[in-house]
């Protein structure tokens, strides 16, 4: 899409204000990204986790209004050009406990969003997996229609599809799940979806109204990695290269006591193990903070994360886990000169 004097106007208003990128439009001030951006794209985007089924994170590290966001979104953006799902998560202390793995999953999934043109972006994004789930149905079904397969042919091509589908998941409830949610739609069952979507979003679960669908347990704890990992298995099975998940930290975390810093950097080191097991698959992690203090402490488990994270990410090393946004302004003024010049060209 052109850059059209309301789009400018939005982009203007959105940076002058807020000092922060805009949803859409941030793409036409990107200065000094490209390398490591390219290097994502061809090595990560492009192959290793789309064509190779790998899962890798990444650790980025800039300070508050030093770009994460603006980072984010152009990783945002390769990964819809390449067909990836989309949950964008802003962690704060309250809406996102990242200390509490069960809160991880429920952020991921409500955050969830599948590849859109800036036509759909510059509307509104909708997010999370209601509008996920529909969107899955109706481009399914007309994937039949368009195969030639008449009413009378549908439930069963629907019911062999699904049972392809639960096959690919390994945790059952999940599966169980996504696959009801799709026959409920098909049948108008609105109820039956919204009893569903109540489980799946973490906003409680009723043994007996739940296990019709064959959802025996709630999520939690226990099994949140397992619904994480059965979240990236659904995506990759249903047409999608996979799933990107960014995590970026909006609110200093500094506040919490000790014991739920250590939770944190528990879970962040076990998606991080995850990432050399066969069933975590066809994934990338991106977790955007504002200094590497956090990872300082007396601990195990400080010290356990920090031999997982010490590698920096540059041309040289791709596989390296660090990706210092300061590292890019080795001509800062140069840098602030070609984004003056570009925002000036908007406004």
């Amino acid at each position: 899409m052109n850059l059209n004097p309301q789009i400018a106007r939005r982009i203007i208003e959105t940076v002058g204000s807020y000092g922060t990128p805009p949803e859409y439009g941030f793409q036409f001030f990107t200065a000094g990204l490209d390398e490591y951006l390219n290097i994502i794209h061809q090595e990560y985007l492009k192959t290793y986790i789309k064509q190779e089924g790998g899962a890798a994170v990444k650790i980025v590290i800039g300070a508050y209004g030093g770009g994460k966001t603006h980072f984010l979104y152009c990783i945002r953006e390769l990964s819809w050009q390449e067909n990836f799902a989309i949950s964008y998560v802003s962690l704060s202390p309250e809406e996102t406990p990242f200390h509490r793995l069960e809160s991880v999953y429920r952020s991921i999934i409500n955050n969830l969003t599948y590849p859109l043109s800036s036509a759909e972006l510059l509307k509104g994004m909708e997010k999370g997996i209601e509008p996920f789930l529909t969107t899955w149905y109706e481009r399914q079904i007309d994937t039949f229609r368009e195969a030639g397969i008449d009413e009378g042919q549908l439930e069963k091509e629907i019911e062999q599809y699904l049972y392809s589908i639960e096959r690919s998941i390994e945790n059952i409830n999940f599966s169980k799940a996504v696959t009801n949610a799709f026959w409920a739609l098909h049948h108008e069952k609105e109820e039956e979806f919204r009893q569903i979507l109540q489980w799946l979003k973490l906003e409680g679960y009723d043994r007996e109204m739940h296990k019709k669908f064959g959802i025996l347990v709630p999520i939690d704890r226990s099994n949140a990695f397992s619904m994480i990992r059965s979240l990236v298995q659904w995506v990759k099975s249903i047409g999608y290269s996979g799933l990107i998940i960014l995590f970026d930290e909006v609110e200093q975390i500094s506040s919490l006591s000790t014991r739920q810093r250590e939770l944190v950097l528990s879970n962040l080191r076990e998606l991080i193990d995850a990432c050399v097991h066969t069933s975590f698959r066809h994934v990338m992690i991106f977790y955007a903070l504002p200094d590497e203090r956090f990872f300082e402490g007396p601990s195990h488990v400080y010290e356990a994360l920090r031999q997982r994270i010490s590698s920096v990410f540059d041309f040289f090393n791709p596989s390296g886990v660090k990706i210092k946004l300061e590292k890019i302004k080795d001509d800062p003024v140069g840098l602030l000169e070609d984004i003056g010049n570009k925002l000036r060209h908007i406004y």
